[in-house]
């Protein structure tokens, strides 16, 4: 007998054993957890339990439905999901409606590629629909790639911005703002892209540095002008006798001068008029130093004589000569005119910059752009008519330089608008658009109140979007394409009246609730407009429709009224809105204009923006560059776990670095924390026969440092729950991610293995430390469901189930303060300091042994302490050889000193370590040295201890 049992002891031992693989196989394992959840409609049970709750509505931002996604589009969509479910966790019902943004350019350039020479002759009818057809492909793809990602929604009812419903109530939001007398048709100047033949929003232009030739150019003052500038200057008439003189300009657009009509000067400036060689020139004396340089390069003379000077106020209302046309410019005061580049004076062209426009308005003056929609030059520009504004530049500063107009030229990089799209530089062009004014029933300052009471994370997202919203001119809210929801207005064609009529907009948008937008590309105006209906300036009945779109941003601006008003389970307005930076501009800055504009509020509560993903090296990820990650890469080598442990383990409100090497980091933490949580479900097989509820043992009456795990954990609770409220993913992966390391897996699980493996199943101690991890297991399953959302359903699916038949279904742990234990964990801290330096010590040992003596419980240790210390320690004594894991620890005698090899501490004043072999036999069950082994003859092999179980366990 005594034979078998010393080769059966590890029957008598409670080994870990769980289904709970160590190798969590994510790309495989993840789908069928999916496919679980589907069948099981957990999304939809979520939903059922938490009715009786308080709303929580984070309303989604449509990514447009033109490609697959990218990992900018991960990131946002898995932060989306980490804050819904953790708010549904933490007592909400947190709704997520996903959506799609499914017009404009995005989508109807892709379709134009496809399309190639023939988008210019395609029925504009069946243009539409192979975008709608090229939008529902992308919705399906990117749907699944969402999910894949382990996102809850409601998938099978998103909204989309092109359903018929949405663009109808699209148009409702724009009959409401007409209603206002907020919309108007003006000419002015906006961004245009000459390629796509269209307007572009703000949003959609991006800049990007380019370098130009910036010239210097003569405005000749005629003679015919010369009094009225002798007048207002002072010896200029004496000075001017034989010298002609000119005004002096720079710009870096050669192409707008076709189009200048004034020249602005800063009232409050001096200028001064210099003699270089016959000719008078008006600038700035700042400038001196670099036009003489300027001169000296091309060839001229470097001597500048100043004959006279005045303040730049005193001459507004003069004029100067167009270089070439023959036309007068205007002498106007401008504040924007400053000292940080050129001469002075700014060129000025109303029809191709806003602050010109501006100017152009208080001055009376034509709003001219002398440019087609495919950026040429019209016929009245003479000598460049045909050209292409960009070609037109070197001809230009040929022409200036032939007729003696050119004073200088040199390239000049600075950053350009470029279409976001096509990344070709843009046109700032004056055409007949569509506009909400931000002035009209005071918009801009509504909008500015509105801010102020939103909740900005991070904050200087206030800052910014305030900024943008307090300075930005009238939105443009027309686009010169075919793909989106239109702008319901008509022209009558006998006296050319527009007719934007509120109530008219509403007819259209109940056609539109039975057949979408199309109906308004599909039928004639006159089945569009009432019965009977006459132009209210002339009477006439023959209309034409308007062939402008809304802009797209418009469109998923009003997704706050589309969708947030229109569905139950939502409520408007929003808790939250969650992008990337760049809507402020956006998306963000939309909806609030089209929410205060006709509903004076902002749609959402709070507003968190991240930043964009870049390489490891923090560089912008492209593909020219060669450093972009697909997403479905990455699933397929790690799983979507890794993903989500990484945009979680990140800092969001800053730029985010991704790269192999951060992804095999991530994946390393992964492990740790699934080997704990298998670890964890290792030791609790006894859940077959340990039910939680009834057999735990009540925590007064546990270990001590069962207590003290807990009185840990319930900080780690408390913690991670504040983390969760304020947005603050990395802290809760830290937080986890230390516990999981250093509490547990460095220090408790480790302790606890031989009260776990050696003691009788139904042993009291053992049953305190099997409660105690119950405890730990189901905390960390629910405060990582949130980010782990595949992991800690998978392991929750080997526990009791408590919560329900999904981790989902639970919430997150409370902290509860009776559980804590100051004075506990005051207590043991020593112990705990002088833990470390013990293994310290070990090590160092360790390393000097041969092979086999490698064990911690090949030893023993004696303490020396401080008289502090060793007062507190003592009160530990009997718990020392545990915690060190250690076959033998004793606390050295008051005034006793270490011998000369012990290990003397650094960290921790006045500690000595003194590391010896243990003394006896080693024990075949606990594997620690004793000198009691083989004291009871049955079990020569074991320890008394060990041998006291043996015998039980087979009596």
């Amino acid at each position: 007998m005594r034979e078998k049992m010393t080769t059966n002891y590890k029957e008598l031992l409670n080994l870990p054993k769980t289904s709970f693989p160590m190798k969590g196989n994510l790309p495989q394992r993840e789908p069928q957890m999916l496919e679980t959840w589907e069948e099981q409609e957990i999304y939809e049970k979520i939903r059922g339990a938490s009715q009786d709750r308080v709303k929580y509505v984070l309303h989604d931002g449509p990514p447009y439905a033109n490609g697959h996604i990218h990992l900018g589009t991960v990131l946002n969509k898995i932060l989306k999901d980490v804050v819904v479910k953790s708010k549904q966790m933490a007592g909400f019902d947190a709704v997520y409606v996903p959506g799609w943004d499914c017009h404009g350019l995005p989508i109807e350039h892709q379709v134009d590629k496809e399309l190639g020479r023939k988008r210019f002759e395609i029925d504009e009818v069946q243009k539409r629909r192979m975008c709608r057809e090229y939008a529902e492909k992308y919705i399906d793809i990117q749907r699944n790639e969402f999910k894949r990602l382990g996102v809850f929604g409601d998938w099978e009812r998103p909204y989309l911005t092109m359903s018929y419903d949405y663009e109808a109530a699209t148009v409702r939001e724009l009959a409401r703002f007409i209603e206002r007398g907020s919309v108007y048709l003006g000419l002015k100047p906006v961004h245009w892209a000459p390629g796509l033949r269209t307007a572009l929003a703000e949003a959609e232009v991006e800049y990007e540095d380019i370098t130009t030739p910036s010239i210097y150019v003569k405005f000749p003052v005629s003679e015919d002008q010369l009094p009225g500038w002798a007048e207002k200057i002072p010896g200029l008439d004496e000075a001017a006798q034989g010298h002609p003189l000119s005004v002096l300009i720079w710009t870096t657009t050669p192409w707008t001068l076709p189009a200048n009509l004034a020249l602005a000067f800063s009232e409050t400036l001096e200028y001064g008029v210099f003699r270089h060689g016959d000719e008078l020139l008006i600038f700035h004396e700042h400038f001196l130093p670099q036009l003489k340089l300027l001169a000296e390069k091309e060839g001229a003379s470097g001597v500048f004589e100043k004959v006279a000077g005045f303040q730049g106020g005193v001459i507004e209302g003069l004029h100067a000569r167009h270089p070439w046309v023959e036309r007068d410019s205007l002498v106007v005061k401008a504040d924007y005119v400053t000292l940080d580049q050129g001469t002075g004076v700014v060129h000025t062209a109303p029809g191709h910059g806003r602050e010109d426009y501006e100017t152009g308005l208080k001055y009376g003056l034509e709003v001219y752009s002398p440019i087609a929609d495919d950026g040429k030059f019209t016929d009245d520009v003479a000598h460049f008519a045909g050209q292409f504004v960009f070609d037109a530049d070197p001809n230009i500063i040929a022409h200036l330089r032939e007729s003696g107009r050119l004073f200088a030229v040199e390239d000049y990089t600075h950053p350009y608008p470029h279409d976001w799209r096509s990344h070709r530089p843009t046109i700032f062009r004056a055409t007949p658009q569509w506009f909400i004014s931000m002035e009209h029933g005071d918009l801009r300052k509504r909008s500015l109140e509105e801010i102020r009471k939103v909740a900005w994370v991070p904050p200087w997202g206030e800052e910014r979007i305030y900024g943008m919203i307090e300075n930005r001119p009238d939105w443009c809210i027309s686009r010169q394409r075919s793909w989106g929801v239109p702008i319901v207005a008509f022209h009558c064609e006998d006296c050319g009246h527009v007719v934007v009529d509120a109530a008219v907009a509403h007819r259209v948008a109940d056609l539109m609730e039975e057949g979408g937008a199309d109906v308004w590309f599909e039928r004639q105006a006159a089945d569009l407009l009432p019965p009977g209906f006459t132009c209210p300036e002339c009477g006439g009945t023959s209309f034409r429709k308007e062939t402008d779109i809304l802009d797209v941003w418009f469109d998923s601006g009003v997704s706050q009224a589309a969708v947030l008003e229109k569905r139950e389970e939502l409520t408007w307005p929003s808790d939250m809105y969650l992008e990337g930076s760049d809507q402020h501009r956006g998306w963000f800055h939309s909806s609030l204009l089209a929410a205060v504009g006709v509903r004076d509020a902002a749609p959402y509560r709070e507003v968190l923006t991240h930043g964009y993903v870049v390489d490891g090296k923090g560089k912008k990820m492209s593909k020219s560059l060669g450093n972009t990650i697909a997403p479905e890469e990455i699933i397929k080598k790690y799983g979507a776990e890794i993903l989500r442990l990484w945009v979680a383990g990140e800092n969001y409100r800053e730029d985010i670095r991704i790269s192999p090497q951060i992804l095999d980091r991530m994946a390393e933490a992964y492990r740790r924390i699934r080997n704990t949580c298998r670890f964890l479900l290792g030791n609790l097989r006894d859940y077959e026969s340990f039910n939680p509820e009834q057999d735990a043992v009540p925590l007064p009456e546990r270990m001590e440092i069962d207590r003290l795990v807990i009185s840990r954990l319930d900080k780690l609770v408390e913690r991670v729950r504040q983390a969760y409220a304020d947005y603050e993913f990395h802290a809760v992966y830290h937080a986890l991610n230390n516990f999981c390391a250093v509490d547990l897996s460095s220090f408790y699980l480790d302790v606890l293995k031989d009260r776990l493996y050696i003691s009788l199943p139904d042993d009291v101690d053992r049953v305190s430390g099997v409660s105690t991890m119950h405890e730990v297991l189901d905390a960390l399953l629910r405060m990582m469901a949130p980010i782990l959302p595949f992991t800690a359903e998978e392991a929750y699916q080997l526990t009791p189930k408590l919560h329900g038949e999904s981790i989902h279904l639970a919430s997150l742990p409370e902290a509860d303060p009776t559980r804590r234990d100051e004075a506990l964990e005051e207590k043991w801290e020593p112990l705990m300091r002088a833990r470390g330096e013990v293994l310290k010590a070990l090590e160092l040992v360790r390393q000097n042994q041969e092979k086999g003596k490698g064990s911690s419980l090949n030893f023993r240790v004696r303490l020396f302490a401080e008289e502090k210390m060793r007062e507190k320690l003592a009160a530990l004594e009997s718990e020392m050889e545990d915690v060190f894991i250690v076959s033998g620890a004793a606390l050295a005698g008051a005034g006793e000193a270490p011998s000369g090899d012990a290990y003397r501490s650094e960290e921790v004043e006045g500690l000595a370590v003194e590391v010896s072999e243990a003394r006896g036999a080693k024990c075949a069950m606990s594997w620690k040295i004793s000198e009691d082994v083989g004291s009871d003859p049955r079990f020569p092999d074991l320890s008394a201890r060990c041998a006291r179980i043996a015998a039980k366990v087979l009596s």
